[in-house]
């Protein structure tokens, strides 16, 4: 929910995404249907409209599709796992031990109610009586895993060394996620701005400060937060790593932005011998440290207590519990119902101490054919995809060699790593606090990024848990990854039918491993560096293409007046794009593909389209499009069907659409970029 404290260089497949329950046997699923509406007017409504209709949205979620049921049995398979674990007793500093222990606490409402703020009180003290001159060793201590005010920083590889780890300087604050929650002027935005206020009012009575100080605290805050949000780099510019790429020497740095102790600032965070930092937004650097040269004490204060009361804040009391849920939930997402404790209780062993809990999973859920079969597929996409590059007619040999080259470099990683993370110096302490217990574990992964700096990059390591149901393409590493969640029934069946799992689990692997070439990921070459490896020509029809495509996507509306924004979307359109393509190409060359035999009364390439069709199938609340518009780089379920298909020639041929259909595009509109 709130802005990352660190730069996430992959390019996950979702955000958003869903798979249909029980649609990976034998043929179509007719229960998903609906057939009132033809293929030709609304394929997203006749493909998954009957699905929708049985699945009205549960109060607890703001979006919730098939393939959020596939989370929701991880869930309850984790569920079992640990629960199994918190009923035992384990030896001490024993990775059982410290899943078991941290889930009993988050489970133990009595204690976290009993305790009320009383978790907050010697930190929140320490802030009460800062001065000027704290401001440093405070703001390093939250960077330190807890919350990112003004500033964030963090360790991964260098953009155009890939082989050596880099620290980096973030934009910070801007607690609702994304700038423009702060500077636009519509009833929705202005309504999250008022939730916001009195959220920080709520928490920071209960925490302890006086009802007359927090009105004028929370506006001081909102105030923080716009200024930062006011120079932050759009979601376009964002998208540009030749913007964020800035090196600054140390006395560069100091000379700089002087209002922070950067001697004090390295040391606080366990990191020695930096002479060098990327900073990836000087303005928003520069903007942080004019405020801290001209705040008024009290004002740095309650800004930073309220950035540590609201990391807090779910892991304390109900009472702070309800009162995130309400800005962060409620009025941005649309949510009506808070989760049940135990899922909450889950969230954080299965972050914290993710490949503990994926260790666990792997021994029971995943079969090791799946694997096998998972790699076959993988080759005859790579294949694929090779082929369609060989053939593009806007490309010159010259790229092709170099792209060629890049996609026979992809390292690939399935279902789990071959070497577990070390969580030994991690430790649970059930005689502390939840939120204690909570910061421990967090500080302890980030010491972990930060001790990264100035080391090769562990190019072994998995940026997902095994157990996450998502897969990701890497761009310093040149990777793409399938995490054992994803892999299996039913969105990958081993028992299905070509046409189905090439319309699946073919679509995510061609979408991911197409990342390597949209409009991100075609900065970097096959080590993972930041090099321009194409001709000029070539980088401008591809640019061409690109901008042909997003309009499409701008064009469409997703509530009220708002419309989609293709350029923020515009990587994980081209990769649904190239996924789509590539899967296809693949899945033409089985023996079902090559064949007509219908199941259910539908061709393979009717299966293949429904099957991509099904993946995206979902209820979403308007509040929840809105916030996604704004903040999340995948477009929404319906436009990744109805918007990407419409440029596939073939999907015309399977279901008989013709000029005059709503879902027609001209052959001259229709854009083909891999």
């Amino acid at each position: 929910m709130k802005k990352s404290t660190k730069l996430f260089l992959s390019l996950a497949l979702l955000s958003t995404m869903t798979m249909t329950a029980g649609s990976l046997n034998k043929g179509v699923d007719p229960s998903n249907l609906d057939t009132s509406v033809s293929p030709g007017e609304d394929f997203y409504q006749y493909a998954c409209g009957g699905w929708m209709k049985a699945n009205p949205l549960d109060p607890q979620y703001s979006r919730f599709g098939t393939f959020d049921q596939l989370a929701e049995n991880n869930r309850a398979q984790l569920k079992d796992l640990i629960l199994g674990l918190s009923q035992s007793t384990h030896a001490q500093g024993s990775n059982e031990q410290k899943v078991a222990d941290i889930f009993n606490l988050g489970m133990d409402s009595v204690r976290l109610n009993r305790e009320g703020s009383n978790p907050l009180a010697q930190e929140l003290a320490k802030i009460k009586s800062a001065k000027k001159g704290d401001y440093t060793a405070l703001i390093a201590w939250m960077h330190n895993g807890i919350a990112g005010p003004f500033f964030q920083s963090g360790v991964m590889a260098d953009f155009k060394n890939s082989n050596m780890n880099r620290f980096y300087l973030y934009s910070g604050g801007m607690c609702l996620g994304d700038r423009d929650y702060y500077l636009e002027n519509d009833a929705n935005t202005k309504k999250v701005r008022e939730a916001f206020l009195t959220y920080v009012q709520k928490v920071m009575q209960l925490a302890g400060y006086k009802a007359g100080d927090v009105k004028k605290a929370a506006k001081s805050i909102l105030k923080i937060d716009t200024q930062l949000a006011r120079v932050a780099l759009t979601r376009e510019q964002s998208r540009d790593y030749s913007l964020l790429y800035n090196l600054y020497s140390l006395d560069k740095l100091k000379q700089d932005f002087p209002n922070i102790d950067w001697d004090s600032y390295f040391k606080a965070i366990g990191v020695n011998g930096v002479t060098e930092v990327c900073v990836t937004e000087p303005k928003a650097l520069a903007e942080a440290n004019k405020l801290l040269g001209s705040l008024k004490e009290s004002e740095v204060r309650d800004y930073l207590a309220f950035y540590y009361i609201d990391a807090a804040a779910p892991y304390l009391s109900d009472d702070f519990v309800n009162a995130n849920f309400d800005i962060y939930s409620r009025a941005m997402q649309g949510k009506q119902v808070l989760q049940p404790r135990w899922k909450r209780a889950l969230g954080v062993p299965n972050n914290l101490l993710g490949e503990a809990v994926g260790q666990l999973y792997v021994k029971k859920y995943f079969p090791e054919e799946s694997k096998k079969k998972m790699a076959k597929l993988v080759d005859n996409l790579r294949i694929a995809l090779g082929e369609h590059i060989a053939n593009l007619t806007w490309m010159s040999p010259a790229t092709k060699v170099n792209a060629l080259v890049k996609l026979n470099s992809y390292t690939v990683k399935i279902g789990y790593p071959d070497k577990w993370f070390d969580y030994s110096k991690a430790t649970v302490d059930p005689s502390l606090s939840y939120w204690s217990n909570v910061v421990g574990l967090k500080q302890f992964m980030a010491q972990y990024q930060y001790s990264q700096f100035g080391k090769p990059v562990d190019k072994d390591r998995w940026q997902m848990t095994p157990q996450t149901v998502n897969a990701y393409y890497d761009p310093s590493t040149n990777e793409i990854c399938f995490p054992a969640g994803i892999l299996q029934k039913p969105y990958f069946d081993p028992d299905a039918d070509d046409a189905t799992n090439y319309g699946a689990i073919g679509v995510v692997i061609g979408h991911e491993m197409t990342h390597g070439f949209d409009d991100q990921g075609r900065h970097f070459d096959q080590n993972g560096n930041m090099v321009d490896w194409w001709t000029k020509e070539d980088a401008e029809a591809f640019n061409v293409l690109a901008k042909k495509l997003g309009a499409q996507y701008s064009a469409e509306i997703v509530a009220d007046t708002v419309h989609a924004n293709g350029t923020f979307t515009m990587g994980e359109n081209i990769g649904d794009h190239g996924g789509l393509r590539v899967s296809y190409s693949a899945f033409k060359k089985t023996a079902e593909g090559q064949s007509n035999e219908k199941i259910d009364g539908f061709t393979p390439d009717q299966r293949f389209f429904l099957s991509y069709a099904n993946v995206w199938a979902n209820n979403i609340t308007r509040e929840e499009i809105l916030r996604r518009t704004k903040v999340d780089p995948h477009s929404l379920g319906k436009n990744r069907v109805n918007v990407a298909l419409r440029n596939l020639d073939p999907f015309f041929k399977a279901f008989d659409i013709k000029p005059g259909d709503k879902m027609w595009r001209a052959p001259e509109d229709r854009v083909t970029i891999w």
